[in-house]
């Protein structure tokens, strides 16, 4: 446990300097410049590999580290699941986007190079320092081993180093058997900044072609990006629903409690609770036999919007009926506009969700972006209260049904203003419409479900989150292709190179998944410090 410590105590020499070509003894202009860049593309693929490269994965294109292969719950794979969001936005930085690509300047991966061979000397140093330390035996063997990997490649510019990393990982693992959990949490921050390093060292390559990312910065101030969500379970961790049928048999408790008959009063926190569980089975029922309904048609063979739409009518009619259901049972009435306003503000978003909007925020100013909400949400109340805490409440338009009040108490009725696909897409268009029809538009709409499909494909770029396997099920049955975003970045830049404008068109029948909002963020911001 020594050279740990040692290491820790020492620093490194390595940091804080800048090198150039000048500085290495390389010759990248002897026609090996081509062959060492394949094969760090090769590197890179490695190193931000997909979680499940299956056609099937509905995680996306997240990348994950070397570490999956390390035993669940080791320090190796606690590290890095800490610091999956900082590996998502190296991923989708412009210089790693154009060399996966295959065009990448010449220029900047000469000086890339450059810079790697000096961090390579950098590592190469490191591990002559652990191994003087070493007190194991079989620890210095494996520290002598990744070190002389490192002179190896910094020979012949190899870049076999998948199998270095998983050594790497599992003797991590394996010295720090010993370590208190302060010397484990030390070592946990150093992991988390090596990684933010590393985002900073792919941001700071010089690129200077035309790049798909981040997507704010491709794009001229005078072209608006007009960004929609859902916002049941794409930015929620929860169903509104549930929440709001919580503050119901909660109020229903506190009104048992004032009473003087506590059987009754049981009783009649009881039947909301009942009437509670009645609505949502039945939901849950009609919307699976809704679903199966929207699938009797022949599957397309082809990308079909327009049978889309239609079939979609079915699932706007049960939506509406649902509805109904609600408000005549009652379940909705007496609810007081503060607790729902607390409940609001303690709603839990999806991890990266509310980074996402607040980096927009801070963009807004300096470009053209327009922010919508779109949520089938009976009370639009708590939609804004649980954006109140991100500090964009005034930035961010929400489009949802409303409760009815008298003397801020709910009535039990909603004011309908959104219920289903049709009037999802409707007000979308109308939005898009509001804005000009100039074509100087760009629009991300970003969902989870089937009633998201349709605003999904009319938007030029539409990202679904989570894994819905209805909305998988409905989308292939009509021809919908679903693509991770990172592959589906890779492919745009590739147009980009070509023709010096990418092609993101809405109604081409394809969307792209993605595993989390961090990767939303990645793609159209880029890191939080842009």
């Amino acid at each position: 446990m020594r050279f740990l410590s040692a290491l820790l105590r020492r620093g490194s020499p390595f940091l804080n300097r800048s090198f150039s070509l000048a500085d290495l003894d390389l010759d990248l202009n002897r026609g090996s410049v081509a062959s060492i860049r394949d094969r760090f593309k090769l590197r890179l693929r490695r190193r931000f590999r997909s979680a499940d490269s299956s056609p099937s994965s509905t995680r996306g294109a997240m990348p994950v580290s070397v570490a999956a292969a390390v035993e669940e719950g080791s320090p190796a794979k606690r590290f890095w699941n800490k610091s999956r969001k900082e590996a998502v936005f190296a991923e989708y930085t412009p210089f790693v986007v154009c060399l996966a690509a295959g065009g990448l300047d010449m220029e900047t991966f000469k000086s890339y190079v450059a810079q790697d061979v000096h961090f390579l000397k950098a590592f190469a140093k490191a591990y002559e320092m652990a191994e003087e330390c070493a007190d194991d035996d079989d620890a210095k063997a494996a520290i002598t081993e990744l070190r002389n990997a490192i002179l190896d490649e910094l020979k012949m510019h190899s870049l076999v180093v998948q199998d270095t990393a998983t050594q790497i990982e599992e003797l991590l693992d394996k010295l720090s058997v010993s370590l208190t959990g302060e010397e484990l949490e030390l070592i946990g921050k150093l992991y988390h900044q090596a990684m933010k390093l590393e985002i900073e060292f792919f941001t700071a390559q010089p690129v200077v072609q035309h790049v798909v990312v981040p997507l704010i910065k491709l794009h001229n101030p005078e072209i608006q990006l007009i960004l929609f969500s859902d916002f049941d379970l794409t930015c929620t961790a929860l169903d509104s629903c549930s929440i709001l049928a919580e503050i119901a048999i909660l109020t229903a408790a506190k009104a048992d409690q004032s009473g003087s008959d506590r059987l009754i009063t049981r009783s009649s926190s009881s039947d909301m609770k009942n009437s509670w569980d009645i609505l949502s089975r039945h939901y849950t029922e009609e919307y699976e036999q809704c679903m199966e309904s929207l699938l009797l048609s022949e599957e397309a063979k082809e990308f079909d919007y327009e049978s889309l739409f239609k079939s979609l009518q079915l699932l706007s009619d049960f939506e509406k009926k649902a509805n109904s259901r609600v408000v005549e049972s009652g379940v909705l009435k007496g609810m007081n506009l503060d607790d729902i306003k607390r409940a609001g503000e303690r709603m839990a978003l999806q991890d990266g969700c509310k980074k996402f909007f607040q980096a927009l925020i801070n963009l807004k100013e300096k470009m053209n972006v327009d922010l919508h909400i779109l949520s089938y949400c009976w009370c639009a109340d708590l939609i804004r209260s649980a954006f109140s805490s991100v500090g964009c409440l005034d930035d961010l338009i929400i489009h949802s049904n409303e409760f009815a009040y008298e003397e801020a108490v709910s009535t039990g009725e909603i004011v309908r203003k959104m219920e289903s696909p049709l009037d999802k897409v409707q007000k979308f268009k109308s939005i898009i419409s509001s804005n000009g029809s100039s074509g100087k538009n760009l629009s991300i709409y970003i969902g989870d479900s089937v009633g998201d499909l349709l605003c999904l494909l009319e938007a030029d770029i539409g990202i679904v989150v989570g894994s819905s396997t209805s909305l998988r099920r409905v989308g292939k049955h009509f021809g919908v292709s679903f693509v991770p975003l990172f592959p589906g970045v890779i492919n745009k830049q590739r147009q980009l190179d070509r023709q010096d404008s990418p092609i993101w068109k809405g109604t081409s029948g394809v969307l792209y998944t993605v595993s989390s909002w961090a990767e939303i963020q990645a793609f159209v911001t880029g890191h939080t410090n842009c």
